[in-house]
């Protein structure tokens, strides 16, 4: 399992020209106050189109087309089966505690699983992993198809899952057949949003005189972006450090890149930063009347505001339809549990 879900999935795997992703995001909690004790999020090339909470308990539409193109049968099946789901997870963030011999404490167990499919190649994959406290717990091996785990406490869900032969052909006839067909139904509703370009706006930051220089583009879709530095009309590497790709509450992207380098040497040459979008490149020369110097107090409030909305949806997230109440455990819902009906699709449990 990538190490992005380890990091409360932020890592969402990235979606190049011609290849498009169909994902959920499962996530139980535990000892968190005021927050939902499980959460499911939907999303079509990143975009979150569906929502579901263990408070509203109704899986809501987060994209005007979704919410178009389908009728009330389609929401109150998805509903139906995200209940089940949250009270198996609830059951299973106990058993883990139990697992790791956990009592008190704040506990996150989550889920990411779905399916790729390259539109220009024809090539589909499929993906389920498994988190626990921000760790990587288990994950499914497509090629070999078998479940695949370094941490002991998860023994005893191999055991069973790779024991259920009929399961694991379920897994993989979902991820490269159903997962992938749903996605293509999904990327055929919102084809006027998910195929529109934005071009980024792009700004020059400071904290102090002194500080690094960061060049801080937003607000451009689809997500691909290359930010490069140039000094004197000649690629620039040194000093630079470029930040993680970041998605914005309204379904688009930033990302930053900084040159440290002291201010005599960019006021004494020519500093550019260069953005390259599908949109349009955009060419920032960097002097000091485009330098934005009270830095900390907006935009770095508005960027750590983002992180943490995207940190709050997208730790959330899980499988299932129905609680499996014969032994305690994590355990898979038998292959005649799914629904035909149903994009989302039952799971072995973190």
């Amino acid at each position: 399992m990538q190490s992005g879900l380890a990091l409360l999935l932020i890592g969402i795997q990235l979606v190049y020209a011609g290849k498009h992703s169909l994902q959920y995001f499962y996530t139980a909690t535990s000892g968190l106050p005021n927050f939902p004790q499980f959460v499911s999020v939907g999303l079509v090339d990143e975009q979150p189109f569906t929502y579901y909470d263990s408070n509203i308990r109704r899986e809501t539409p987060r994209q005007d087309w979704m919410a178009k193109s389908e009728g009330e049968d389609y929401w109150e099946q998805q509903t139906q089966t995200l209940t089940g789901t949250e009270q198996s997870f609830k059951n299973n963030i106990n058993v883990a505690k139990e697992r790791f011999n956990q009592t008190g404490g704040v506990h996150i167990n989550q889920v990411m699983y779905g399916c790729s499919w390259d539109e220009e190649t024809g090539d589909v994959d499929g993906f389920d992993e498994h988190g626990y406290d921000g760790e990587d717990f288990f994950s499914l091996d497509l090629k070999n198809l078998r479940y695949i785990s370094t941490v002991p406490e998860a023994h005893i869900t191999l055991v069973k899952v790779n024991n259920n032969k009929a399961l694991l052909e379920q897994k993989k006839q979902y991820r490269t057949q159903e997962c992938i067909e749903w996605l293509k139904k999904y990327l055929q509703y919102g084809k006027s949003t998910l195929e529109r370009k934005v071009s980024p706006e792009v700004s020059l930051l400071q904290k102090s005189p002194s500080s690094p220089v960061t060049c801080h583009a937003t607000g451009f879709y689809p997500k691909e972006v290359t930010i490069s530095w140039q000094k004197n009309k000649q690629d620039h590497d040194e000093d630079v450090d470029l930040g993680e790709l970041v998605v914005n509450e309204d379904g688009t992207f930033q990302k930053t890149s900084t040159l440290s380098v002291k201010p005599d040497d960019w006021k004494m040459n020519v500093y550019e930063c260069v953005v390259e979008h599908k949109s349009r490149t955009i060419r920032s020369i960097l002097t000091e009347d485009k330098i934005k110097t009270n830095y900390a107090p907006v935009p770095i409030g508005i960027i750590v505001g983002v992180v943490a909305v995207v940190l709050l949806l997208v730790i959330i997230a899980v499988a299932g339809y129905k609680v499996y109440q014969k032994n305690k455990g994590f355990n898979p819902v038998n292959a005649s549990d799914d629904g035909s009906n149903s994009s989302a699709h039952s799971d072995p449990k973190a």
